[in-house]
């Protein structure tokens, strides 16, 4: 019994900004994947599952995760061995998907633990997980913000940048993370620091597009985020002195931008006495930016994603919902436009030509990962947030 219906449901497919009543969804089990939606009317299947007239949208894309991190750590416990960060990464990807999380990208794992993990999921031999999309360790210079133990590639040339993007590539990573600047969990540095240049990236992003994966830049401050747009990445991380120039840019060459308002904010009302002062001096001047720049660049018309930097301190592994809510309350944007965020996450995976994600619209085709919730999210943006919600992926409930 491959075909199951589901039905007696309101639908926001996570494109539209429409409910529709008394919805019904076909689903194959065996691919996993959407037969056909609709209304009124209901196609014959082999099962049939009645949602007891509650709300159904899309599952949650989380486009920036650190899943070897440790989020109770000012700088996110990397000195550790690949046992212990192993069994943390598993951990870590069991509450995701309980909190509603189907597909990530992960953007820097320790021992390139997120490439094997995802071969097992995709071998079935690591279930009840999101789907990863893996990028390995992160590609930095020597004493820069990706030298922590375990992690980061040391690449202080070009020609050391295309041989180590080459081999991971080779390894599997299906997303390449290179580091513009300097960052908050880092004390050698400065998020104003440029690091890699713009001719170093640019050397990772056409290795990257050459295979059809994507590329990503970690650029909270200038010049390191001109030097990411030069660069022509998918993707910039954090992004949070973009001013209007670069705005311009970005939407020329139709640049991503992942907010990670989360770790910002959370860092920022929970480290106090808890982070070391200058890890809290420079989130504070984060969150000043971002309110603002990230806030100017969303009402452009920057297309933002939802990554929320998990495994960094206070951004926690099931909590990935409350990033609608934050946009909502600081971005000034409705619960659509805030929701659509997820829709964008899953357009940027899309340009990753080695990765089938067709994810972020319940649509035929689509992968059949779903939530099950008791509040219609369009109205109440925290809806997302039930933790008792029921998760499906693939058409089968995982919770």
């Amino acid at each position: 019994m491959t075909k199951v219906l589901f039905n007696n449901f309101s639908l926001f497919n996570g494109k539209d900004n429409q409910l529709k009543s008394n919805a019904w969804l076909l689903a194959d089990r065996k691919t996993g994947k959407i037969v056909s939606v609709g209304s009124g009317d209901e196609p014959k299947a082999d099962q049939y599952m009645d949602l007891n007239g509650k709300f159904v949208m899309p599952g949650l894309i989380n486009v920036h995760t650190h899943i070897t991190f440790d989020p109770y750590s000012s700088t996110g416990n990397t000195d550790v061995d690949e046992v212990q960060s192993t069994v943390r990464a598993v951990k870590h990807l069991h509450e995701l998907l309980k909190s509603g999380v189907t597909t990530i990208r992960e953007c820097g794992a320790t021992y390139d633990i997120d490439i094997v993990l995802e071969k097992l999921r995709e071998a079935g031999q690591l279930k009840h997980v999101p789907t990863i999309m893996p990028s390995g360790r992160p590609y930095g210079i020597t004493g820069g913000h990706s030298d922590l133990p375990n992690w980061g590639y040391h690449c202080d040339s070009v020609d050391a940048m295309r041989h180590d993007v080459r081999v991971g590539i080779k390894k599997g990573a299906k997303a390449i993370k290179v580091m513009a600047t300097g960052g908050v969990m880092t004390k050698q540095d400065s998020m104003y620091d440029p690091q890699l240049s713009a001719e170093d990236m640019r050397t990772a992003v056409v290795e990257a597009h050459h295979k059809g994966l994507i590329a990503m830049a970690h650029a909270e401050a200038n010049p390191g985020i001109a030097n990411a747009i030069k660069a022509g990445v998918d993707s910039i991380e954090h992004c949070f002195e973009v001013n209007d120039d670069e705005i311009d840019s970005m939407l020329k060459k139709h640049i991503f931008l992942t907010a990670t308002l989360q770790t910002a904010w959370a860092m920022k009302h929970y480290g106090k006495g808890k982070l070391p002062q200058w890890e809290m001096n420079k989130i504070d001047a984060c969150w000043k930016m971002l309110t603002k720049n990230i806030k100017h660049a969303w009402h452009r018309g920057v297309p933002v994603v939802v990554g929320t930097d998990a495994g960094c301190p206070f951004a926690y592994f099931d909590t990935t919902a409350k990033e609608f809510e934050l946009m909502a309350k600081y971005m000034d944007v409705t619960n659509y436009e805030a929701l659509l965020a997820n829709y964008h996450s899953a357009e940027l995976l899309e340009r990753n030509q080695q990765f089938d994600p067709k994810v972020g619209v319940l649509a035929p085709d689509y992968h059949a990962d779903f939530l099950v919730l008791d509040h219609n999210p369009l109205d109440d943006i925290k809806a997302p947030q039930q933790e008792d919600k029921v998760v499906y992926k693939g058409g089968i409930k995982e919770v």
